[in-house]
């Protein structure tokens, strides 16, 4: 968590450094104009925000990482892998059915790039999938 907070704060500083160039370079670069004329806000704000976002980020991870009270098994160096490895949950590797999803959400999209004719097709692969990935411990080889 140290790592990751110094990583956030380095990277906002960063962003910040290049916002204040950028904003200075585009105030150089026109001379003859009033500077407030002359910065190109887009890319000024939008960095300065980008700079904004990782210090929120940074802000965050540190005040977890104070209130967690002790430190994580990927901040110690004599730590084994096993220490940080949870439990996730069950998974089914011969499950089809996150592909049959996936193949769901692809056809959403691609009704609301193409046409809107194809979103009811990838709504209802959409409810067949997510209803045969609940239910396929209830049937077939792996019924319970």
């Amino acid at each position: 968590m140290r790592t990751n907070t110094g990583l956030w704060w380095l990277l906002s500083t960063f962003f910040l450094f290049v916002a204040i160039v950028y904003t200075g370079w585009n105030i150089i670069a026109h001379p003859d104009v009033p500077w407030y004329h002359g910065v190109e806000w887009v890319g000024s704000v939008a960095l300065l925000f980008t700079a904004l976002m990782g210090a929120l980020i940074a802000f965050y991870i540190g005040r977890v990482h104070h209130a967690q009270g002790g430190e994580l098994p990927e901040d110690l160096l004599t730590a084994d892998i096993d220490d940080g490895d949870p439990e996730l949950g069950e998974f089914s590797p011969w499950s089809w059915w996150p592909i049959v999803l996936a193949f769901s959400a692809a056809l959403g999209m691609i009704g609301l790039a193409v046409g809107a004719w194809l979103m009811p097709i990838g709504i209802g692969v959409f409810v067949v999938a997510i209803v045969g990935w609940v239910y396929e411990y209830y049937r077939g080889y792996f019924a319970r």
